[in-house]
């Protein structure tokens, strides 16, 4: 989806931003129509949560650890 990828792109480029204040990412919030919906929530100066529902079946591994990547980078978002 398209859209989820965006937002990936977003999350890490928010997550780079605040790993290295000195060093600006542009934060590609216009790519799709849900990163826009979500600009004030992930980079405004709000409180998110993530829940990532992961599968504990074998068939399922690298979906799993797609998403736990996915959350470590979210994780790593500071805001102001």
């Amino acid at each position: 989806n398209s859209s989820l990828t965006a937002l990936g792109q977003v999350i890490t480029a928010l997550a780079e931003n605040s790993g290295n204040p000195k060093k600006k990412t542009f934060v590609p919030y216009r790519n799709s129509v849900l990163t826009r919906l979500l600009q004030s929530a992930l980079g405004g100066n709000s409180k998110t949560v993530m829940v990532a529902a992961l599968s504990p079946a074998d068939i399922n591994y690298e979906e799993t650890l797609s998403t736990l990547r996915y959350a470590d980078n979210a994780k790593k978002i500071k805001t102001a």
